[in-house]
């Protein structure tokens, strides 16, 4: 029709539902910047930026206390790699990566685990009596420094007025009368392991108590009510529900683990016989205060913070296959 009237452009776009340009409001536009921008720029000028620094020092011969410093690329990677003392602690680190985790992880748990659904077999679910008692308790080594627990395991130790060999020779053990528990290079490692694990087991229950209570009770009685026992609804009902928990714990534990400087520092500062427990840590730390080779040191905190990264990855990679298999 001629005489029809036709709509403006404008119009004709709002009416076709045709998308315009939305601006950000003022006020919004602030709250995304205060909310992502400076947080954003914290972790960028204190986590980032530094290791970047690091990095870039780690391609130098910087003595640490001098202003000039000469280039020389990847030459304190290669010495790394030909230094005999800095493998050992990387397989030092390595094996309490995979030792420490997995052992408290699994004393955490079964430990979690009475505490919550380990109690009667009949009637409601419920953990062992006195639960709560055995909790508190169980946390009571996290709530001690790193640095005093080592230094009390140390004393504890001692070959000659340590509690540890008193009592196996009080028990007729006559055996460890006087034996050297972080001197010989059977046993260096293990009783270092052993207080990493005692100072984190009890924090470690107590987070998967929490995740496990978490899981609602109509799973575990439908489980009991198939015939179920306790083994089984811990590996087909707790151990599926609180996977994210356990991944979180793993990744924690193995981050201690690749660190542990503290508690080898208390234990054994010369790092053991024949470097038994000798971490990468203090090879950084005897490197840069006390040889002066802050560019050596550098190099030895990015091998350190890569590893650190990579098993990260490697944690998330396993508990993704893991979770794969489950749901198919």
């Amino acid at each position: 029709m001629s005489g029809a009237l036709v709509p403006p452009p404008q119009a004709t776009g709002k009416a076709m539902g045709r998308p315009g340009r939305t601006r950000m409001k003022p006020g919004r536009l602030g709250f995304v910047l205060v909310t992502l921008g400076i947080p954003l720029l914290f972790y960028v000028g204190l986590v980032v930026w530094p290791f970047i620094q690091a990095f870039g020092y780690s391609l130098t011969d910087w003595q640490g206390f001098s202003p000039e410093f000469r280039f020389i690329g990847l030459d304190n990677y290669v010495a790394l790699w030909n230094d005999e003392t800095f493998r050992k602690a990387f397989r030092n680190n390595v094996i309490l990566a995979i030792v420490v985790p997995l052992v408290t992880i699994v004393l955490s748990l079964a430990l979690a685990t009475m505490l919550t659904v380990g109690g009667s077999s009949s009637g409601s679910v419920r953990g062992l009596n006195r639960s709560s008692f055995y909790r508190v308790v169980s946390f009571f080594p996290y709530t001690i420094p790193a640095i005093v627990i080592g230094l009390i395991w140390a004393q504890n130790f001692d070959p000659s007025n340590g509690l540890i060999n008193a009592f196996l020779t009080t028990i007729g053990l006559d055996g460890f009368e006087s034996y050297a528990w972080l001197g010989e290079v059977r046993s260096a490692m293990p009783a270092s392991m052993f207080v990493i694990i005692w100072g984190f087991v009890g924090f470690y229950t107590v987070l998967f108590v929490a995740a496990i209570k978490g899981i609602p009770s109509e799973l575990y009685d439908a489980a009991r009510v198939d015939g179920a026992g306790r083994f089984r609804m811990t590996t087909t009902v707790t151990l599926p529900m609180i996977r994210e928990t356990m991944q979180t714990a793993y990744i924690y534990l193995g981050v201690l683990a690749l660190d542990a400087f503290v508690y080898m520092q208390a234990l054994n500062p010369s790092g053991g016989p024949q470097n038994s427990t000798l971490v990468m840590p203090q090879v950084l730390f005897n490197t840069a205060f006390k040889k002066g080779q802050f560019g050596m040191a550098s190099a030895m905190g990015v091998v350190l913070a890569v590893t650190t990264l990579l098993f990260a990855a490697l944690v998330f990679l396993a508990f993704r296959l893991i979770r794969g298999r489950s749901d198919r």
